[in-house]
């Protein structure tokens, strides 16, 4: 275990080194990204390794840096929530490191330079490793801006595109505004404890008062960078317009450094939390859950798409981790654990299928050129290898079996499903309608992600570019197979998982989840044997019974192939195909009233064309406002222009007035 915060550094400073690396990208040339990317692949070697020793050990282990302030230096503490988010980044990384030096080729010869991409890849790694580790309010503060502030310049990258500046821009104005809320928390905090220092923070007798406010600061920050709507509105416009590779880091990774600051906050920092606060938790994580899958339905940008579904999954999270809140809140310690074990397992199941996701749709981009599925079509028989890869993702974040999604969503059921041991009726009342939320969600998910696959890799091509593509680099196709490997792992062998995370609980609440794998590592039992059970092991032998038997009567002769029978028309062609629009238009008139559609048929020269645009109602809800408010506050500061060199100096008096009025 004494090797564990050397490890730790050994990744902070080689994935610093690889963005110093990359700033010689124009010297260097090829180079300098192989050796770029193989410091991070140091970094996520040693990330994983230290973070899985600290689970298997359950560890906890501290260390005070010469750094920071002279009052206040930085400290760093590894334990075993710390240790599951080094695991998570470290699962991650790896991919993006087989993947990236193949994608990022398109950049050595244009005018964005790999320098810019490299150097600020590898601070945005380094300020999430560092988060992770911060043991006091400063320290996490500055590596949480490191890591916004870096984030924003992957978002700029290619800034000639207007998309890019837009979304980089308002990217950072709300990473910014959630940075001040979780600074304003962690200062009620401090201000009862004394400090700075989460030790100090952990032992502060907070009034419930302040602690709801806090708390409430807490859900606001956090809640703004993982993408809870109605804070969700940057997400869907930064991550299509960054890189893919970075697309697959800050949707699988940096979403989860806001839930494990969340985490951290209420589960370790706060000493009591609060049932009412999960209410308000499971709301929130609910309409994010279904909200996200249906604005994800209605989008045909491959990317943008896979964006929304991020807010869908960040609301699975945060439904667990609401129940958890709500069953520790009142009483249920065991039920509160399950819900906090399940919530940590999706954590970790989203990072690994949407970083397959992106990594898959950065791979049509990068041969295709093309976003937009509905110019998409037959792209299995062209890119096989990504086409399977990317099979698995749709699977697994849609939670069918054998596959990760399953098993979290499956827990997150087990603990909404056992609201009856509450003894206030509307708590008892509120858990099945989340659970149905929840259920809705995974409908809602299948469907979306069968209109995805079925556009873009069955049928015919639709577009030229289509028509030419070809596979991937091995490498690209590495990463997503790690990550697939991954997906089926976590799938099918859970209580492996779930008893590496035991150490969490039990360092956060004292006690652990051992009757869950009290019946071996067959059967996964949340709550007990006779309440429920899965065998994940034997779903996969019965799925490979299954595909092992349709293939022996294909073989034999026991299905006939032959042509479909088409009513004595032509054959068809690409125009003739089921379409993204068509797939999603039940849905879209079910939930119309959640979005603003503006449907027209418009003819230019005596053809018809039918146009479709569908939006979010957030932005025209709540943001909308606020930028006619500060529009029209600016407005009037304006008049203060006047041009009149007395008409300033008369403000400048009156200014100092008003300060000494108040300094006196």
């Amino acid at each position: 275990m004494s090797s564990v915060l050397p490890l730790s550094g050994i990744a902070v400073a080689a994935s610093l080194l690889s963005g110093g690396i990359a700033l010689f990208s124009a010297r260097l040339g090829r180079t300098a990204a192989v050796l770029s990317f193989s410091l991070l692949g140091v970094a996520a070697i040693a990330a994983l390794v230290a973070g899985s020793a600290v689970l298997v050990t359950g560890a906890t282990l501290s260390y005070e840096l010469p750094l920071g302030l002279p009052w206040l230096p930085w400290r760093v503490r590894i334990d075993a929530l710390s240790g599951f988010f080094l695991v998570l980044i470290g699962a991650v990384l790896m991919a993006v490191v087989a993947y990236g030096p193949g994608y990022v080729r398109q950049f050595e010869h244009g005018h964005n330079s790999f320098a810019v991409l490299g150097g600020f890849s590898g601070l945005f790694v380094t300020g999430m490793l560092l988060v992770i580790v911060a043991d006091d309010a400063f320290f996490f503060m500055v590596a949480w801006e490191l890591m916004s502030v870096s984030s924003y310049f992957l978002v700029a990258f290619q800034h000639e595109n207007p998309a890019n500046r837009r979304a980089a821009f308002l990217y950072l104005l709300m990473a910014h505004v959630g940075g001040l809320c979780i600074l304003l928390s962690y200062g009620i905090l401090a201000g009862f404890g004394g400090g700075f220092a989460f030790d100090l923070l952990r032992t502060a007798q907070v009034d419930a008062n302040w602690a709801t406010a806090a708390f409430v600061l807490a859900l606001l920050g956090f809640g703004m960078k993982a993408g809870l709507v109605p804070l969700h509105v940057w997400l869907p416009e930064a991550h299509p317009v960054a890189a893919s590779h970075i697309s697959a880091l800050m949707s699988g990774v940096m979403l989860k450094i806001a839930v494990y600051g969340f985490v951290r906050f209420t589960f370790d920092l706060v000493a009591e939390v609060q049932w009412s606060w999960g209410v308000a938790v499971l709301a929130v994580g609910s309409f994010s859950a279904l909200l996200g899958v249906l604005y994800a339905l209605m989008e045909h940008d491959l990317k943008r798409l896979l964006a929304y579904h991020s807010v869908e999954n960040i609301g699975i999270i945060f439904i667990g981790l609401g129940l958890a809140l709500i069953f520790l809140g009142t009483g249920h310690r065991l039920l509160g654990i399950i819900a906090l074990v399940a919530a940590l397992y999706h954590t970790i199941n989203h990072a690994l299928f949407k970083s397959l996701l992106f990594l898959g749709a950065g791979a049509i981009l990068h041969t295709c050129h093309e976003r937009d599925i509905q110019q998409m079509g037959g792209l299995l028989r062209r890119m096989p290898w990504t086409g399977l890869f990317f099979l698995v993702g749709c699977i697994s974040i849609s939670a069918l079996p054998p596959f990760n999604g399953f098993v979290s969503e499956w827990l997150t059921f087990q603990a909404a499903l056992q609201g009856f041991v509450l003894d206030s009726g509307v708590l008892r009342s509120l858990l099945p309608v989340a659970a149905a939320m929840l259920a809705l969600t995974g409908a809602l998910a299948v469907a979306c992600f069968v209109k995805v696959f079925g556009v873009v890799f069955l049928g015919q091509a639709r577009s030229r570019q289509v028509r030419h593509a070809r596979e991937v680099s091995f490498g690209m196709r590495a990463g997503q197979a790690w990550l697939a490997i991954l997906c089926l792992l976590l799938g099918v062998f859970p209580t492996v998982m779930v008893t590496l995370m035991d150490a969490i609980p039990r360092q956060l609440l004292g006690a652990g989840l051992s009757q869950a794998t009290a019946h071996g590592w067959l059967w996964l039992t949340p709550v007990s044997a006779a309440t429920a059970s899965y065998a994940a092991p034997l779903v996969l032998l019965a799925v490979a019974v299954a595909w092992w038997l349709a293939a022996m009567l294909l073989r034999r002769g026991g299905i006939r192939q032959c042509d479909p029978w088409d009513c004595g028309f032509s054959p068809p062609d690409p125009r003739m195909q089921y379409t993204a629009t068509a797939f999603a238009q039940p849905i879209r008139r079910v939930f119309g009233l959640l979005f603003h559609i503006d449907e027209r048929v418009e003819t230019e020269a005596g053809i018809a064309r039918h146009r479709l645009r569908v939006d979010d109602r957030s932005w025209g809800l709540f943001y909308e406002p606020i930028v006619r408010l500060v529009q029209g506050c600016a407005r009037q500061v304006a008049r203060l222009q006047s041009g009149n060199a007395r008409a300033y100096l008369g403000w400048s008096l009156g200014t100092l007035l008003v300060l000494l009025w108040i300094v006196s």
